[in-house]
């Protein structure tokens, strides 16, 4: 199977989105948030009680990140930005993707839930290489600006400016595929002949 490469630019598109499929390479560029767990849920927060949020969540792009940063001449520079493990947002996800983000990048996979809304709200969920935190930041070309610090420096929203930011595996489709279950289940098939192979010799 050929491989696709897709160039996305922030806001996406629900045409973009529905052209991806699990296995496609996806390279952002435009805006991308960083969010983690406590920024999930104060901006679920914040739309319970109607007050703004200090990004648009339309077409956005969230990566599942804590990035390690420091602050020189006023200015934000980060030093390592790998991706968190993604399910921790899983309570959260699904709300925001009805709010109109289009792009999750994290590790792990997500749940049911988010998934469901990946198909419903034309969205996907890619995976970004887990355990090389350096990676992403060739592709990080600024911090615009960070919002929440109260929440501390890894669970507060880093916006950064982002060039072929990638490469993302498509791992979770908007027609409701998901790439870590097909994984999964070849391993059990192929687990169970194994254990065939025991019982005869």
């Amino acid at each position: 199977m050929k491989v696709k490469v897709h160039k996305l630019n922030t806001p996406i598109s629900d045409i973009e989105i529905e052209k991806l499929e699990i296995r496609d390479l996806v390279y952002l560029n435009g805006e991308l948030y960083c969010l983690r767990d406590m920024a999930h849920a104060r901006a679920l927060e914040y739309l319970k009680q109607k007050k703004s949020l200090p990004i648009d969540l339309k077409g956005a792009a969230i990566f599942h990140c804590g990035p390690i940063a420091v602050k020189r001449n006023s200015n934000w520079e980060l030093i390592a930005a790998g991706p968190t493990t993604s399910f921790r947002m899983e309570p959260f996800e699904h709300k925001l993707i009805k709010r109109g983000v289009k792009l999750i990048i994290g590790k792990g996979g997500m749940g049911i839930k988010t998934l469901n809304a990946l198909k419903k709200f034309k969205a996907a969920y890619g995976s970004f290489t887990g355990g090389a935190a350096l990676i992403p930041i060739s592709s990080i070309k600024k911090v615009e600006r960070v919002e929440w610090l109260d929440l501390g420096l890894p669970e507060a929203i880093w916006v950064l400016k982002v060039e072929d930011f990638g490469p993302i595996i498509i791992t979770m489709d908007s027609r409701g595929k998901n790439l870590y279950l097909d994984v999964t289940n070849k391993a059990k098939n192929n687990l169970s002949k194994v254990y065939e192979i025991l019982n005869i010799y």
